[in-house]
């Protein structure tokens, strides 16, 4: 059973667990995501959590609804899902991260060091 965060909707939370499958090459193109029914019962949810978290990502386009076949992963998933990562971390994470760094002061050489 997965564990939730209580900060997070939980279909936010399900639709994140799909991103990174796609981002990490798990999840292929054109691949068939497995059914609402079998998401929410392997993750004890209720389906119409996991049709709202599939619906967002039809919303971005990475996936589609194939009518009697299921929910299957756009032939350019990854790279419209790298796209809208990039955009929305460099919008939402980055400029937390920079006052952070600043705060800290920290230096090039110091991140450097630790990212080897």
């Amino acid at each position: 059973m997965v564990s939730w965060n209580d900060q997070q909707p939980i279909f936010i939370q399900i639709r994140q667990l799909i991103i990174n499958l796609i981002l990490s090459g798990a999840a292929k193109p054109e691949q068939a995501l497995p059914s609402v029914r079998q998401i929410a019962t392997e993750m004890a949810v209720n389906p119409l959590t996991v049709s709202k978290a599939y619906q967002s990502l039809v919303e971005l386009g990475i996936v589609e609804k194939k009518r009697g076949l299921g929910m299957f992963l756009t032939p350019d998933a990854r790279t419209k899902l790298l796209a809208h990562e990039r955009k929305k971390f460099l919008a939402e994470d980055w400029p937390r991260i920079i006052a952070q760094i600043k705060a800290l002061e920290l230096n090039l050489a110091d991140l450097m060091a630790q990212a080897n």
